[in-house]
């Protein structure tokens, strides 16, 4: 489904500007200054986290039914468009004791546990019910965001109007969550 991954792709790549993994991704890069082994941790930690939760999203709609999943989406969309507007913050640097992209792939996973781009899975799983456009789409959202900061670094982010983009994200957010509502 070309929509739900091209709704998945950019909901993710904006509500990603200025979030912890975005954050996570300038630690990596400035730590081990090697970008590829850190863009291939992402991606597959991505990969791996964003499945299980396009598998809960999918799972969730069978189990309580459409239209209480429609509420349920319309709400979580309005929540999530006020979580967005919400700046990160990242608590303390990985630790390399695995090598870079080991590192990468579980500071990643873990990172998105419980993360409005995790949560924006479930959601936009449940809404379309396209899991591997919804795994694909966000996982090129988080790789559109995140790819650019690994290779840039603090170039770049000192660049990004990230007051502007959470603003974005969360009207994108919050537009999805009306038209699930209505």
């Amino acid at each position: 489904m070309t929509e739900a991954f091209l709704v998945s792709t950019g909901l993710v790549a904006l509500a990603e500007m200025g979030d912890k993994t975005q954050l996570l991704s300038l630690v990596l890069a400035a730590r081990f200054r090697r970008p590829w082994p850190i863009v291939l941790g992402i991606f597959f930690a991505t990969l791996a986290n964003h499945a299980l939760a396009a598998a809960l999203g999918g799972w969730l709609n069978d189990f309580v039914g459409p239209d209480r999943m429609r509420i349920a989406i319309g709400i979580g969309f309005l929540a999530m468009a006020a979580w967005t507007l919400i700046p990160d913050t990242l608590d303390e640097a990985p630790r390399n004791r695995l090598g870079v992209f080991a590192t990468t792939c579980i500071a990643f996973f873990l990172a998105e546990m419980g993360d409005k781009t995790q949560v924006a899975t479930v959601a936009l799983a449940a809404r379309y019910a396209a899991f591997a456009s919804v795994v694909l789409g966000t996982t090129a959202g988080m790789m559109l965001a995140n790819v650019p900061v690994v290779l840039l670094g603090e170039r770049l982010s000192a660049r990004l109007p990230l007051k502007l983009l959470r603003r974005l994200a969360a009207a994108c957010f919050a537009v999805l969550g009306v038209a699930a509502l209505i």
